[in-house]
């Protein structure tokens, strides 16, 4: 009876130890499922994000749990039931933190063959990366994981690629106001877009501007890059509390080695963002727009700026390079001017395109106690647009000057003639008002320098050259005519056009059949020399010249039917 009461106990002991060990083989099994993961609610963002990303057919520990021995596994598995424990007595952080070590992406069956692909391409963004570069070896002394770049700094992007990560490694202390010298060179990583592209109503090419003639990517995208990519101080206590630790902050390599080598740690637990890429169009003229109508070269300080400051320059230094920028992006709005930015504004030239070290101004040593002033390089145009485009900037600088000289000279017989007229009260009052925005339009042109945009230097200058007639017209005096002069015209366009090769006005034209139905060949450039584009032509920006409205009441002062 005895025997058969110990048989049977060692069977039940037996089978509950059968029970115990597939329950808890069971158990193992469920708790590196996907659903184990989410059955805590703090999860519950990072499993989201995980089924809706490339890796959702991978369970999370093929990840989480790298391919090592079994004593590896077993310290794992013994994280993980921590994490439970401190799930169920409510002593877990709201933010969870995981190593994804490099094995367990680069494991037989997942990544194995990544660093034996060479150049990763991004057709799209034109951005070719190389695996093997930035994974088998020390960059700039810091080597690089996986999820130094796959990582999930946003909830709803599980190991997705984080650009941001190559700002911060290329740009990092590799910016100033003027240069961006970032690893690698812009071409280290953008590829030249091949095809063609439109800005207002020019085409363009990379290859023919980078490649052909070398200018630099800088001349034409500028503010391209954002912040700084520090990592304060404050932010180590947010993990550490020793001395010891928190000492070590000025050791950049040992604190990479810990962090990035030692510990998978993403970049951006650590720095402040750095980003990369130019703002939209609507964005970046946004920058530009004046909301005070007042003049362009106002005397106000920045509200921003401290007056009692002994070292704020522009306490002294205000609004210098107003009248420039609104000059070439084409807002100047204030001075009642149409919109109308200089066609390379609206190709993203920089100033510094034009206003670059031409080899001299560095080495000058009159920088050692003046500072550097970069001027307009006369080579500036040469550079990008070749050498017949050599001594344009010249010509059109001067021509704008000549023009402006005959201006002020119709401006002091207007006002001369004002003084003698017999107007008076609000009528005079009205005039002089005039003249002063005809003399604003003016300044505005030379003192902004009208050779940023021809084209709203031009209509600055025609509705100066309109006021002025207006008020000669009113004071009964005469003053001298101005019409022929190219500003005025409108045969500017010849400045550069014939410099290069076109011919502007062209030989002839055919006429809209509203003006000649027996559609005839008109001669257009006799007609332009002899009453001026103007009188026919609206004269606005860069290939902008449509026909007057009732254009054929002109014609017919001539051509009577």
């Amino acid at each position: 009876m005895l025997k058969k009461l110990k048989a049977g106990g060692i069977t039940y002991v037996a089978i509950g130890a059968l029970i115990f060990l597939v329950s808890m083989g069971g158990m193992v099994h469920y708790s590196e499922s996907p659903g184990f993961c989410n059955s805590c609610h703090i999860m519950g963002p990072y499993f989201q994000a995980w089924k809706a990303s490339k890796h959702n057919k991978v369970s999370c520990v093929e990840c989480h749990y790298p391919p090592s021995g079994a004593k590896t596994l077993l310290w794992k598995k013994f994280q993980a039931s921590t994490q439970v424990v401190k799930y169920i007595t409510r002593t877990y952080s709201p933010k969870p933190f995981a190593e994804v070590e490099d094995a367990a992406c680069l494991r037989s069956g997942c990544h194995s063959e990544r660093l034996l692909d060479g150049w990763v391409v991004d057709k799209a963004k034109h951005i070719r990366f190389n695996h093997t570069s930035h994974l088998s070896r020390d960059n700039e002394g810091r080597q690089l994981r996986c999820v130094s770049c796959h990582g999930q700094v946003m909830l709803n992007n599980h190991i997705e690629v984080n650009f941001k990560t190559c700002f911060l490694c290329h740009f990092k202390g590799r910016t100033s106001d003027r240069d961006i010298k970032p690893l690698k060179g812009c071409l280290g990583c953008h590829e030249i877009p091949p095809q063609n592209f439109k800005l207002g109503n020019m085409t363009y090419n990379h290859k023919e501007f980078v490649t052909q003639r070398g200018v630099a990517c800088t001349d034409c995208h500028l503010n391209t890059v954002q912040g700084t990519g520090n990592a304060p101080k404050e932010r180590c206590v947010d993990c550490h509390n020793t001395h010891e630790k928190l000492e070590q902050y000025t050791d950049v390599t040992a604190l990479h080695k810990s962090h990035v080598a030692g510990h998978s740690i993403g970049c951006f637990r650590c720095h402040n963002e750095l980003s990369h890429g130019f703002a939209a169009r609507a964005d970046a003229e946004a920058l530009h727009i004046r909301k005070s109508t007042s003049s362009i070269f106002s005397v106000s300080a920045p509200p921003h700026q401290d007056l009692a400051s002994p070292f704020v320059c522009a306490n002294c230094h205000q609004d210098k390079h107003m009248g420039q920028e609104e000059m070439y992006t084409g807002l100047a709005q204030s001075m009642g001017l149409p919109v109308m930015p200089s066609p390379m504004h609206t190709a993203r030239v920089a100033c510094i395109g034009c206003h670059y070290d031409d080899g001299k101004t560095r080495t000058s040593p009159d920088r050692e106690f003046k500072g550097i002033n970069f001027r307009p390089a006369h080579a500036a145009c040469v550079k990008c647009h070749g050498k017949k485009f050599e001594g344009l900037w010249d010509s059109v600088k001067q021509g704008l000057a000549a023009d402006l000289g005959k201006l002020d000279v119709k401006l002091q017989e207007a006002r001369a003639g004002l003084k003698g007229s017999t107007l008076a009260g609000k009528d005079l009052d009205a005039a002089k008002a005039a003249l002063e925005k005809a003399a604003r339009l003016q300044r505005f042109v030379r003192d902004a320098h009208g050779e940023h945009n021809i084209y709203l230097a031009s209509k600055a200058l025609r509705e100066s050259d309109k006021i002025m007639t207006g008020v000669g017209e009113k004071a009964k005096t005469s003053l001298v005519d101005v019409s022929d002069l190219p500003m005025i015209s409108g045969s500017y366009c010849a400045m550069c056009h014939e410099k290069v090769g076109v011919k502007v006005p062209p030989e002839t034209v055919q006429p809209p059949k509203v003006l000649r139905p027996d559609g005839k060949i008109m001669p257009h450039k006799m007609h332009a020399e002899m009453m001026g584009c103007v009188n026919c032509h609206e004269i606005g920006a860069h290939k902008k010249v449509p026909l007057r409205k009732g254009v054929e009441s002109k014609c017919q002062e001539c051509h009577p039917k």
